[in-house]
């Protein structure tokens, strides 16, 4: 079984890799650095883990440690700037592959925890099971492969709820501010329909690039990785193949070789490109061996197969497990739909033209059927991506200070 399991991860390291080779030969323009970035950063931050990151840049860290209903461990960081406490508590959520890095990537006086932080809030970073800095069990090791049978589902359904009671008991307060990207707004979604009591436990649901549909989902590489569905469906099965892309610190060499900032082509952003989205002039060459070294920072890769179903059907529907299992688990040859009626929590959407995962056609089709959406924002950059909300120059501005005037504005309305 170990052999067919080695067997299993080596095709979709093939599968992964026939991508990268895709990404590499079919953008060659020349990649331009923009002057206007200004993230005070260094290649070393890719080494670093999360407290030491923080720490780094002089802002107080805290690590710790919460369990979930169904017994996974996870990690919450938590941000303060020196001498500001008491604040608003706001819980961030990472997207598929990432961790509580994301939030933090790009520097002081830029990246959103840094920013939220300078402003007063006591600022928590969620980590979802899988990564790395949620790889633990009460009785499961991450070594086997059954740690790994879930998807964005669980995520919704336990871990988002059990980092929200953690952080509320923690630190007294009642309600929170709730900012995900990606992936962090889907599990979101699934928590508010399935588990809608938490509803009252949000002050703001702030969603950047959320992912609901994904009909319309335009990236090259992921249309690309639909195709082998069944196939990864048939690993799963047999071959038990849990884990996708978990992270080492070999990344990061990696990056710092094959894409150099100094370099007319780069493939690394050319691979970014083709997945998120085409936006040069929002990308400085010299954050991505930054990316690379916190990101994949380990997922499953149900989660992946349980997205490419939802590009497939058209639906956000839970797991589809074929006809038969579907009788034993749901009562029905579907999968149900997730009722997105009972999300009932205010929201606030932000999306870009050019994100080639949550594709603006999407997005509108969420927007109508959110009970309480407060606004959708379009940012105000025809080229903005899926990563962009990340990693952009222009971050702050297009983006990160309207999130948090808005999320002022909600504050005001909830006292």
């Amino acid at each position: 079984m170990k052999q067919n399991v080695s067997i299993g991860r080596s095709y979709l390291s093939s599968v992964w890799f026939m991508l990268v080779l895709l990404a590499a030969g079919t953008h060659r323009t020349a990649f331009a650095r923009s002057a206007r970035a200004g993230f005070q950063v260094d290649s070393e931050d890719g080494r670093l883990s999360v407290p030491e990151l923080v720490s780094k840049y002089g802002y107080d860290v805290e690590e710790h440690s919460l369990k979930t209903e169904d017994g996974y461990r996870l990690t919450v960081h938590r941000v303060q700037s020196p001498g500001r406490t008491n604040g608003t508590v706001v819980l961030l959520m990472h997207g598929l592959l990432c961790s509580s890095a994301d939030w933090l990537m790009i520097g002081p006086g830029n990246a959103l925890a840094y920013l939220l932080a300078d402003k007063g809030y006591d600022v928590w970073l969620g980590n979802a099971r899988g990564n790395r800095y949620s790889r633990n069990h009460d009785t499961i090791n991450p070594d086997d492969n059954s740690f790994w049978k879930f998807s964005w589902h669980e995520i919704g359904r336990y871990d988002i709820p059990a980092t929200i009671d953690y952080i509320l008991d923690r630190t007294g307060h009642r309600r929170l501010q709730y900012v995900g990207h990606s992936q962090g707004t889907t599990g979101f979604f699934v928590m508010a329909s399935t588990r809608p009591e938490y509803n009252d436990k949000i002050i703001q649901m702030n969603a950047l690039a959320p992912v609901a549909f994904m009909g319309n989902m335009k990236s090259p590489l992921l249309r690309f990785m639909t195709k082998f569905l069944k196939t990864l469906d048939i690993l799963l099965a047999i071959f038990g193949v849990g884990e996708f892309m978990p992270n080492k610190p070999i990344m990061h060499e990696i990056a710092k070789h094959i894409c150099p900032p100094s370099s007319a082509i780069n493939m690394c952003a050319h691979l970014l490109f083709l997945l998120a989205g085409y936006n040069p002039s929002q990308m400085d060459p010299s954050i991505l061996p930054i990316l690379f070294g916190h990101t994949p920072a380990g997922s499953a890769t149900k989660q992946l197969v349980h997205y490419a179903q939802e590009v497939l059907s058209n639906r956000f529907e839970m797991y589809d497990y074929g006809k038969v299992k579907n009788v034993l688990v749901y009562g029905s040859s579907t999968p149900p739909q997730y009722n997105l009626s009972l999300v009932t929590a205010p929201v606030v959407m932000y999306y870009g033209l050019n994100d080639f995962l949550a594709a603006p056609e999407d997005v509108d089709r969420l927007a109508e059927m959110l009970p309480n959406l407060r606004k959708s924002v379009q940012v105000d950059d025809y080229l903005f991506n899926h990563l962009d909300f990340l990693i952009a120059n222009d971050v702050r501005h297009l983006l990160y200070e309207p999130v948090m005037e808005g999320m002022a504005s909600a504050e005001v309305l909830d006292y």
